[in-house]
């Protein structure tokens, strides 16, 4: 594998329009070997006998069926609201911190 270097992650930051530091350049560069090392590893062991997975143990998700239930009239609902106009919640407008 090609070995990323200073250069290569000078070039990529400029492309990507990133302002790096030349310290910043040079941990990147370890860094990103790094990265690419474990990457390779990894695909060395990736055989198409393997299956691919996303979780070590499955997932699945839970739902509970959904039944309608009882709901709240409109009266009911607006009962404990400061303003309402009969049918809505009624709510002074918020422009601003002039208010």
């Amino acid at each position: 594998m090609s070995e990323i270097t200073t250069d290569v992650v000078s070039h990529l930051a400029n492309l990507a329009r990133i302002a790096l530091t030349p310290e910043e350049i040079e941990t990147l560069s370890g860094e990103l070997g790094a990265i690419l090392d474990n990457v390779a590893k990894v695909s060395e062991v990736a055989t198409p006998d393997v299956p691919a997975t996303s979780h070590p143990i499955p997932l699945f998700n839970v739902f509970r069926p959904d039944v309608p239930g009882a709901t709240l009239t409109a009266e009911q609902a607006l009962a404990g609201a400061p303003e309402h106009d009969g049918a809505r919640f009624k709510v002074s407008a918020i422009l601003g911190e002039e208010q």
